[in-house]
């Protein structure tokens, strides 16, 4: 069950609740003395788990010939190239552990904002004054140096935006002209990343 909410939107905070520990919030040493033993092993595990999947995506997109852009671009085609592979193998709470203080390898999906955060804390705007050793996806921040888009964000902001304009020519006036300069955002993003994206070849040439 951890695995498959691990892997939703959010889903390493909804595990957390699951379990009675919301390791990525501030919480007294009181409510942290009644979590259930383990959990924040099996949060890092989960973590490590959705992080190497989210690696290997990118690799293999890479090696397809994909593109990416974004400030962190080639930090990211650096981490997909040298992450290790975990297919197959066991992750334990010690390895897990390991991998998380490694910010080079650390790249986190966040579909939401259509975006991946090659995590660097000195660089995070999300969580600007608080010390965390993890993003806050659900405040992801414009301009960003951890952020990295692909070839599928791009083509995913553009349907988004689609969305949009299709719900506000059926919208009274005021909500509709709310929705349109949303739509016509997410596709100058899209096109940005069309006009800077980089891909393998061009990263190594």
């Amino acid at each position: 069950m951890a695995w498959h909410i691990a892997r939703r939107p959010g889903g390493l905070v909804a595990l957390a609740i699951q379990y009675g520990h919301l390791r990525t919030a501030f919480v007294t040493e009181g409510y942290a003395s009644r979590s259930r033993d383990g959990i924040d092993e099996l949060i890092d595990i989960e973590t490590v788990r959705a992080v190497a999947d989210t690696v290997a995506d990118l690799h293999d997109d890479l090696e397809a010939g994909a593109g990416v852009s974004g400030p962190a671009a080639r930090r990211a085609i650096k981490a997909a190239a040298q992450a290790p592979r975990f297919a197959g193998t066991v992750i334990t709470a010690t390895t897990a552990r390991r991998l998380l203080t490694n910010e080079d390898a650390l790249l986190h999906d966040n579909p939401h904002a259509l975006l991946l955060c090659h995590y660097r804390r000195e660089q995070a705007l999300c969580h600007r004054g608080i010390e965390r050793d993890t993003p806050c996806l659900d405040h992801c921040v414009a301009g960003c140096g951890n952020v990295v888009r692909t070839d599928q964000h791009a083509a995913e902001l553009r349907g988004r935006a689609d969305t949009l304009d299709k719900r506000a020519a059926y919208l009274p006036q005021p909500l509709a002209e709310r929705l349109r300069p949303n739509a016509a955002r997410l596709r100058a993003l899209a096109d940005q990343h069309d006009q800077t994206r980089i891909t393998l070849e061009k990263d190594t040439a």
